[in-house]
């Protein structure tokens, strides 16, 4: 391919025919431009990052302040809200833009480094002046807009940088994973869904389904960004000296693939993030599901307050506890824990206010705070910084 194109321009340039590629190696040619193709691809990637982000921050603004069952261990746990969930999300993806920003400033060029690394042919060319060699060394970088070169190199320049390029590709596989697994699992609650069209069909057989068909092909293709690095990892450390060609197959399929399907990944973050529905009702039932045993040490402390016995009140509540709980799983009913307390005299000194003690937002914490916070500290700065880049219209589908 590199001498195609050598004949290619002595074709159209019969004059520098005879010098055209004088000095360099294939690598020259083949590894610069490998280079500039990873920093233009890595721009287009930092772009759609920030425009995720920016869509993800509207969600995060409308329902900041909802609150919704936090699960650990997949199993209920303390409230949190649906736009501190969302926050969750962004703090991963602003990492992953973090790192790309990273490796845009601190990409090297490979420069003018000749066969073996030496720069010897270049500097038999300028006829042992070391001060040329090292000039147009910088001049060529400076050309194709790079400010670092690598110091050294072999033949190549080292397959490293194809490591950390692929791992933080990775990076932003896990997020995008991460997101949607979530979305998967609360589309099952059916407390929030990805977008669905008017057409869509969710399943051949079932009619009345919405799978979360988006969400599932992120997740689907974040798994094969994923299982990427490894590959790189062991293309570097099974370059020998100076370097030897096993490298080059695997990398004509690992680098291109792996930002293509980032790219793809992104669209439908974007397109999922831009059409997400919540159902605050669904969101409500399950709290209210659970709430009331979370609420039972606000209740005891309150009695306590008002002249009770605490280790009294403790007994009553576990029984009250333990009933309520055997009537959701043992018979399917609903939670009639605050029921049962309304009618124990033991807890008369809360009869009155027990519907202001359930109140869900007197559980979220500061999850709505923090979520203010945050969208204010970390996020508003990427996005006013990164302005111009939120101006670029998305032309990119998603077809489901």
């Amino acid at each position: 391919d590199v001498m195609g194109h050598v004949h290619a321009f002595g074709d159209v340039a019969p004059l520098a025919m005879p010098i055209i590629h004088l000095g360099a190696t294939s690598c020259y040619v083949g590894d610069n431009t490998d280079i500039i193709q990873l920093k233009e691809a890595l721009k287009l990637v930092q772009r759609k990052l920030v425009q995720t982000l920016e869509i993800l921050k509207t969600f995060a603004e409308k329902y900041a302040d909802l609150p919704t069952l936090g699960f650990t261990h997949y199993q209920p746990a303390q409230l949190t809200t649906v736009g501190k969930r969302c926050t969750l999300w962004m703090q991963d993806l602003l990492l992953d833009y973090e790192r790309v920003t990273y490796e845009l400033e601190h990409l090297p060029m490979r420069g003018v480094k000749g066969t073996t690394g030496t720069q010897a042919t270049f500097l038999e060319l300028f006829n042992g002046d070391h001060d040329k060699v090292k000039q147009l060394n910088s001049k060529v970088c400076k050309a194709m807009g790079f400010d670092k070169v690598i110091a050294v190199s072999g033949q190549t320049y080292t397959r490293k940088i194809d490591y950390h390029i692929l791992s933080l590709l990775s990076g932003i596989a896990q997020s995008a994973y991460k997101m949607c697994g979530d979305i998967r699992l609360l589309a099952n609650l059916k407390e929030v869904e990805e977008p669905f069209a008017k057409n869509q069909i969710g399943s051949s057989a079932m009619a009345y389904k919405r799978n979360p068909m988006r969400s599932e092909r992120c997740c689907s293709l974040s798994r094969y960004i994923m299982s990427l690095p490894p590959s790189a990892a062991n293309t570097h450390a099974n370059q020998w000296f100076e370097r030897t060609l096993d490298d080059s197959a695997i990398r004509r399929i690992i680098l291109p693939e792996g930002f293509l399907a980032v790219d793809v990944v992104l669209n439908l973050l974007m397109n999922i993030a831009d059409g997400m529905v919540v159902w605050p009702n669904v969101v409500q039932k399950h709290v209210m599901e659970e709430l009331p045993f979370m609420a039972t040490e606000v209740i005891l402390m309150e009695c306590v307050k008002a002249g009770g016995d605490r280790q009294e009140l403790h007994e009553a509540i576990r029984v009250h506890s333990m009933d309520a709980g055997n009537v959701v799983k043992g018979e399917g009913k609903a939670n009639d824990l605050l029921e049962r307390i309304a009618k124990d005299p033991l807890f008369e000194a809360v009869h009155s206010k027990l519907d202001t003690l359930v109140d869900p937002k007197l559980f979220i914490g500061r999850a709505e705070e923090q979520t203010k916070e945050f969208l204010a500290e970390e996020i508003d700065p990427v996005l006013q910084k990164e302005e111009g880049l939120l101006g670029k219209e998305v032309v990119d589908g998603v077809n489901v």
